[in-house]
């Protein structure tokens, strides 16, 4: 079975690119987690990341963001010693704020799933890649949303930030065109 090759060699990558990876994303909750999880990336490999997702799922309330939003500075030195998560304050106040601020789109648009993919009139941006050399770390359509966010005052979404979430929530289909998950998501 041919899969990307940047997931080959571990059993939770794997699962994430058969699973996830690429799969449209309409559910605000995933939303949240998805660019909580992308912003507490930057830095690190994503393969980090998802080996302490679960220790996320739990310290962040399943990715509540209504709970995320009222987090106070208390909250914030708990997830500052827990051992489970990437313990860097900038992220985690960015978290915080990010959830203010999603809660904010939502109310705008009815939910950050229309905000989203109103980007891409809701059609999938299906790419052609043959080798993982030709994808970029960045787009047109990163750039336009990173900078959005960060006029609505989202933190920790610059553009690489931004393309790999909207690889993660399937906004952009990065598969290779050999990988059996290209034609399935």
């Amino acid at each position: 079975m041919n899969r990307c090759p940047w997931c080959l060699g571990n059993e939770l990558y794997i699962k994430y690119h058969d699973e996830e990876w690429g799969v449209p994303v309409h559910d605000d909750r995933k939303h949240f987690e998805f660019l909580i999880l992308e912003g507490v990336q930057a830095g690190l490999s994503w393969l980090t990341v998802l080996k302490k997702r679960e220790n996320y799922r739990k310290a962040y309330d399943d990715f509540d963001v209504k709970k995320v939003s009222e987090y106070d500075e208390a909250k914030i030195e708990e997830l500052m010693n827990n051992p489970g998560l990437i313990r860097n304050r900038r992220k985690i106040e960015a978290s915080i704020n990010n959830a203010k601020k999603f809660l904010e789109v939502q109310k705008e648009f009815g939910s950050f799933d229309n905000f989203i993919w109103s980007f891409v009139d809701n059609k999938v941006v299906k790419n052609q890649w043959k080798d993982l050399s030709e994808i970029p770390a960045t787009s047109e359509l990163s750039d336009k949303i990173s900078k959005e966010l960060k006029k609505r005052g989202f933190k920790f979404v610059g553009s690489t930030i931004i393309y790999a979430h909207l690889q993660a929530i399937g906004l952009i289909n990065d598969h290779l065109v050999t990988c059996f998950r290209y034609d399935q998501v």
